[in-house]
């Protein structure tokens, strides 16, 4: 029978899984409710329990953040988007190996959130140019980004966490590039699978919007409601009759909140159904005079005719480092602001029409549907709460700074990879010199933090450190060799990464890292075999994360923006973890022995 510390420590982390995985509280809620449960039972001493404030992995994290964030601002970054967009040359093809490469190593390098971020709105640029889906693209772009970053220390968060952790256990840092010697042949298999496979499995959506670019006839998009009396119900094949009748592409279909897409699910319409069209503004207005369609909002509202010569209809997504997550739309900039109308929100499962998006409290890769001024789009570009979905990313600024944040950034890669000082040492000084020379603002700084990604680290932290103060992690240990029980280390670090990687879908990376490392160090340990390739197979099963859109912010980021099913990532992903899971297993023995 376990001790009481062992139970009560199961109960806070098994009770900590369950708010994680339904989300009905925030993440930086959930992290201060692990602090607060450890220290008030008395597992950990208040000391211990804030301990991970002070972590190294935690301050170099977040200081990876921010020089992350003072190359994007200084375009140091942001010229690489502009060349693919040369490069390409209207070539789908050539834009696609372009874009999956480019994320690839730049995520090896930079959080690959915001690179992700950066290269959304210009995958759906260059789907207009070339005239492709940009649905076959985003998913593939996310899992490139995970890829890239498994092949270097700082390309992921999870990696710096777990060296300071092994270093903590008395075992040896990872170095700059070791991670690579795996890493990097799993991210070129992966993307040779995603260039073959991607465009075959994903689904062939068009992008809703395409009007920021000046073409001569610009297009629109608006939500119409069927009437009572329109022909329209009934009808089958809405798509061809839409664009043959009334010159319109229906991207979406609204049922009573439940989102639908024509193009994957045969459909007849129904009364008050809501179609998410594109079309010109004389189409619309034709259409609206037949009455067989009506605007969402009232025809007092939607003004359509002169009006849309200067005013856009376009659609926003949500960032993870935007400081309205968890907010009601209502308290935004944006519900301020008498000359942007907010049409609709539409997010992973649900559409609320105009009527029901005063409750709605914003996520991760929510879209905003708004009608404003074209003037106001530098607004909206500077500030960090939104993304306009299909921009060519104009928010870089202070590009004669972006030779200055290279420099610095490479100064800090090659210091740390040559040993001449630690890692966060580094990190810090690369961000002090940001801010000095003022490629980083500290209002900027302050916002790319993500400190609830931070918190989530430092509560599991203290909840490993709980797990082995009181013998938990020993038991875990004990009872995962039981289901292996007279079977060798590579069956063993075959089982280890495929629990990693199960437990990455449900938790985030970070935490599962942190708390599986400990298990699987004593794994090793009760084996009597090097606990190395156990560590670095932590490493790469907690980055396996591609068989759900929530496991990784990347993933919910690429969710809204390409359309996706749930089954979607399933369809790709389940092939590309399986990769990942049976080419680390193979490799690490060889590279780190038992």
């Amino acid at each position: 029978m376990p001790s009481l510390d062992i139970q009560m420590v199961t109960l806070i982390l098994f009770i900590a899984l369950v708010f994680l995985v339904l989300g009905k509280i925030s993440v930086d809620k959930t992290a201060m409710g692990i602090l607060v449960a450890l220290s008030l039972t008395g597992i950990l001493s208040p000391k211990e329990t804030v301990a991970g404030f002070a972590n190294p992995a935690v301050l170099t994290v977040g200081a990876m953040f921010l020089l992350s964030r003072g190359l994007i601002r200084t375009g140091a970054v942001g010229f690489i988007s502009q060349m693919v967009l040369a490069l390409s040359k209207s070539n789908k093809k050539s834009a696609a190996v372009l874009i999956l490469v480019t994320v690839g190593l730049a995520s090896a390098f930079i959080n690959n959130t915001p690179v992700v971020v950066l290269f959304i709105p210009i995958v759906m640029v260059l789907s207009c140019q070339c005239d492709f889906s940009p649905s076959a693209l985003l998913i593939p772009m996310s899992y490139v980004s995970i890829l890239g970053g498994t092949c270097t220390l700082i390309g992921t968060s999870t990696n710096l966490i777990v060296s300071d952790l092994a270093t903590a256990y008395g075992y040896a840092p990872l170095s700059m590039f070791e991670l690579g010697i795996v890493g990097g042949p799993i991210a070129i298999a992966g993307l040779v699978f995603l260039l073959i496979f991607s465009g075959r499995i994903m689904p062939g959506r068009m992008g809703p919007v395409c009007e920021l670019n000046e073409t001569s006839e610009k297009r629109y998009l608006a939500e119409l409601i069927v009437s009572e009396t329109s022909p329209l119900i009934g009808a089958k094949n809405i798509i061809q009759v839409a664009e043959s009748e009334y010159g319109l592409d229906i991207i979406e279909i609204f049922r009573k909140g439940r989102i639908i897409d024509p193009s994957r699910t045969q459909i007849t319409l129904q009364k008050d159904d809501i179609l998410l069209a594109k079309g010109s503004a004389e189409d619309m207005v034709q259409c609206l005079k037949k009455k067989h369609l009506q605007p969402a909002l009232g025809e007092e509202n939607l003004h359509l005719g002169t009006g849309l010569k200067d005013d856009l209809i376009i659609e926003l997504i949500v960032p993870p480092m935007s400081s309205l997550l968890q907010e009601p739309l209502r308290s935004t900039e944006l519900k301020d602001d008498p000359h942007i109308q907010i049409i609709a929100i539409r997010t992973r499962r649900t559409h609320y029409s105009h009527r029901k998006i005063r409750r709605v409290r914003l996520k991760i890769g929510d879209i905003v549907l708004v009608r404003c001024p074209r003037h106001k789009l530098a607004k909206i570009r500077k500030s960090m709460d939104f993304i306009i979905l299909e921009d060519v990313h104009h928010a870089l600024i202070d590009r004669e700074k972006a030779r200055l944040a290279i420099t610095i950034f490479t100064g800090v890669v090659l210091v740390a990879t040559l040993g001449l000082a630690d890692i966060m040492v580094c990190a810090l000084a690369g961000v002090f010199l940001m801010t000095l020379t003022h490629c980083l603002t500290l209002k900027d700084a302050y916002r790319a933090l993500e400190p609830e990604v931070l918190l989530l680290i430092i509560a599991t932290i203290a909840l490993g450190t709980a797990m082995e103060k009181t013998g938990a992690t020993p038991l875990y240990a004990g009872l995962f060799l039981d289901l292996f029980r007279g079977m060798g280390p590579g069956v063993i670090l075959t089982g280890t990464i495929i629990l990693a990687s199960i437990s990455t879908h449900i938790l985030s990376n970070n935490a599962t890292a942190v708390l599986l490392l400990p298990i699987a160090i004593a794994t090793a340990t009760s084996l009597g075999v090097d606990p190395k390739p156990f560590i670095m197979g932590i490493c790469f099963g907690a980055s396996a994360c591609f068989a759900t859109p929530i496991g990784y912010q990347t993933n919910l980021l690429v969710y809204g923006p390409g359309g996706y099913r749930f089954s979607d990532f399933l369809k790709l992903g389940l092939p590309l973890n399986l990769i990942v899971i049976t080419l680390s297993s193979l490799l690490i023995p060889q590279v780190w022995p038992f």
